[in-house]
């Protein structure tokens, strides 16, 4: 079944993932639609989407406390309940000036959906670059290598489970001569914006000179 989402007069439409490549070839072949470009191909990781650890209705002027002491509990603002990863493919048809958002949802770890290589040439790197930050396979794809990270890169860096630090790092060893890789050892730690309270840009007074 196939669900039809619009918001801000653009239109979504959500396709099971064994439809991906039959409903993608009528979308560029039949005249109706005519979509003959691939402007982009994207993953996405809603894990944990909608779940909101500080909350709040209000902005408080005495620091930033809350985005250092985070909540046990978390609420959820949203009742999705949608698969953890998404496909999207973004369309434009020349002939008819139309754009179209299509996306479907891959099952399994890890998800997998068919390529639409057959259909737009440009999916090639596009859905390399899926498959490199989020661990989607493309079934059917010709060369489906990763192709940002470097060789040998563990994990899928736009995961949202991913450290922020990864997992291991590189650097040269003088003593050896070459470039090395080993584990990580910087340790996570939370960046809190610092703000000048005492700024006359904000009390909207102006230094005597």
């Amino acid at each position: 079944m196939t669900d039809v989402i619009v918001t801000n007069d653009d239109i979504t439409i959500e396709v099971p993932a064994e439809k991906i490549l039959e409903v993608c070839t009528a979308l560029r072949s039949e005249l109706l639609f005519q979509f003959d470009m691939l402007i982009d191909v994207c993953g996405v990781d809603y894990l944990e989407y909608g779940l909101v650890e500080w909350a709040t209705d209000t902005t408080t002027a005495t620091g930033f406390s809350r985005a250092v002491e985070k909540s046990s509990d978390k609420e959820r603002i949203t009742d999705w309940k949608k698969p953890r990863f998404a496909v999207v493919y973004h369309l434009l048809s020349l002939p008819l000036n139309q754009r179209l958002r299509v996306r479907t949802f891959p099952a399994g770890e890890p998800p997998q959906v068919d390529s639409v290589e057959s259909v737009w040439a440009s999916a090639n790197w596009f859905e390399r670059e899926a498959f490199d930050l989020y661990g989607i396979l493309f079934n059917g794809h010709s060369d489906l290598r990763r192709i940002l990270t470097d060789y040998g890169f563990v994990g899928h860096p736009f995961r949202k489970d991913f450290p922020i630090s990864g997992y291991i790092e590189v650097r040269y060893d003088a003593s050896q001569g070459r470039v090395i890789y080993e584990p990580v050892n910087i340790e996570p730690r939370i960046l809190v914006p610092k703000v000048g309270r005492h700024d006359n840009r904000y009390l909207g007074e102006h230094p005597e000179s």
